[in-house]
């Protein structure tokens, strides 16, 4: 393979030196610490598995919005002005761009929009007194929560800095929420009520408005996550039982029950990798993991030797794009408290497009033909939008691991 452009030349100099080195297997459980106070939540995680976010208490007892990294430890990202208390529930890919809520002086929650050059932007609100922000997409433009607005009702809505706060309606009902939004911003989820007064999870689409997904039988559903496409939904929803069961949503295959952990009748799905074949969530206070192929395990279980005795992965909030990195909250034995965590489970590797354990020559060509192209996907490995030379690389750098 031979390209014309310099810079191609160059990366394929580069494949020569990066073939003496191998990408090592790892799994690892990181307990991400406290801002020095009790309870501390994982919401959220980017990319690379490098930057967590959540909340924690600080010292004085307020429960601040954190952002954490390996290398600088639990951030505490502070308040709008005037307020003392704050959480983050999402970030962008990279992450640079943190979302969530804080009180202001006048004691009213704000959805805010945080980096680190310009602090914490309050977004405002649809008309009413609070706001509360849940997901953001992968470049950071796109925010999605909920908001009152004049009328003092809870409205799901969609901000970017052009356009400011849109309220996105309901299903007929009074109130909605958005939890998540896709990669490119276009497609949010969440729920509503609808005319009759139940609880529906919804998709929304500028084209198509707010489509109301069902149940599994029962009264209610709530959808709280997205896949990078919009394709795919999970969250939980009433089984004819009565029980709440976790589920995934498509078009073509309605809502389907993922099931429980064994033992139990409930379950929710928070979480799911970009390409929607990975879902995580809770079931009987236990973290699990979903696969078409697996179906639902226990991440206690499977990741045993990771824990210390006594120590108890309870829930699973999020999953990074490429499913390798899951973040949430659990019982450290250790320090007898609980804690956020980090779970890097260690696959896929990195560099490894194709998801089979061997970065090679066939994840080198997927990226090579899918070069230039935009949009999210497998072979965006720096989850940016675009397959490029950061990409190429980063498929360079780790050749040979794992094969």
């Amino acid at each position: 393979m031979c390209y014309t452009q310099n810079r191609f030349n160059a990366l394929l100099s580069a494949c020569v030196m990066s073939l003496i080195a191998t990408a090592g297997w790892s799994q690892s459980l990181t307990w991400l610490g406290t801002l020095g106070d009790r309870e501390r939540y994982a919401y959220a995680v980017s990319a690379d598995g490098a930057v967590v976010v959540g909340w924690s208490y600080n010292a004085a007892g307020l429960y601040r919005a954190f952002r954490w990294t390996a290398s600088g430890g639990m951030q505490d990202l502070g308040a709008l002005p005037g307020g003392n208390s704050s959480g983050a529930y999402g970030v962008s890919a990279d992450g640079a761009v943190v979302v969530g809520f804080a009180y202001d002086a006048a004691w009213q929650l704000r959805a805010f929009r945080w980096t680190a050059s310009g602090g914490m932007q309050n977004l405002g609100t649809l008309g009413g007194g609070h706001s509360w922000a849940y997901g953001v997409s992968a470049d950071g433009a796109v925010v999605v929560g909920f908001a009152y607005d004049a009328a003092w009702q809870r409205r799901a809505f969609r901000w970017t800095a052009s356009g400011g706060m849109q309220d996105l309606g309901t299903l007929g009902g009074r109130e909605s929420y958005a939890y998540a939004v896709s990669a490119d911003g276009a497609v949010v989820v969440g729920w509503s009520l609808n005319a009759e007064g139940w609880i529906r999870a919804f998709r929304w689409t500028a084209l198509g408005g707010m489509q109301a997904l069902g149940t599994l039988g029962g009264g209610h559903s709530w959808a709280y996550g997205v896949s990078a496409n919009g394709a795919v939904v999970v969250g939980e929803a009433g089984n004819a039982a009565g029980q709440g069961r976790a589920f995934r949503w498509t078009a073509l295959g309605g809502m389907q029950d993922l099931g429980t952990l064994p033992g139990y009748d409930r379950s929710y799905a928070y979480g799911v990798s970009a390409d929607g074949a990975v879902v995580v969530g809770e079931s009987g206070g236990g973290a699990f993991r979903w696969t078409a192929s697996r179906g639902m395990e226990n991440l206690n279980r499977t990741y045993a030797n990771l824990l210390t005795n006594g120590s108890v992965l309870v829930r699973a909030f999020a999953i990074s794009p490429d499913g390798r990195y899951i973040v949430g909250q659990g019982y450290n034995a250790a320090t007898r408290r609980n804690e956020a965590f980090l779970l890097d489970t260690g696959f896929p590797r990195r560099g490894d497009v194709d998801r089979n354990g061997c970065v090679d020559d066939a994840d080198l060509l997927q990226v090579l033909f899918a070069f230039g192209g935009r949009g999210y996907r497998n072979e965006d490995l720096n989850w940016d939008g675009t397959v490029d030379d950061a990409d190429l690389l980063e498929v360079l750098f780790n050749f040979g691991g794992g094969c």
